[in-house]
């Protein structure tokens, strides 16, 4: 098994993984949950949030194997912060508080 994986990456045709111009309005970037519709409507993320029902399809099955195994999932401040460069003080505490 590899010391790292990525797992559950959404990618457009072309190559992008979130919207342009993220901010604190936009988390994701300008249209950047449209990316990952596909992942929302699965049973799994559903089940994930704390929601009932989603799709048991294909997608639901990839998005379920793609879990299995894993220990934990490091994230960066990147990954869904808008605070870039140095930290300007201690105010920023993530998307959802």
């Amino acid at each position: 098994m590899p010391k790292l994986r990525v797992h559950n990456f959404t990618l457009s045709l072309d190559g992008y993984g979130a919207g342009p111009d993220q901010g604190v309005d936009e988390p994701l970037g300008v249209r950047g949950r449209e990316l990952h519709e596909w992942a929302f409507a699965t049973r799994q993320f559903r089940e994930m949030v704390g929601m009932d029902g989603g799709d048991e399809g294909v997608d639901n099955r990839f998005a379920a194997a793609g879990d299995e195994g894993i220990a934990a999932t490091v994230m960066g401040r990147n990954m869904f912060g808008p605070v870039r460069g140095e930290w300007p003080d201690e105010s920023w505490r993530g998307w959802w508080g």
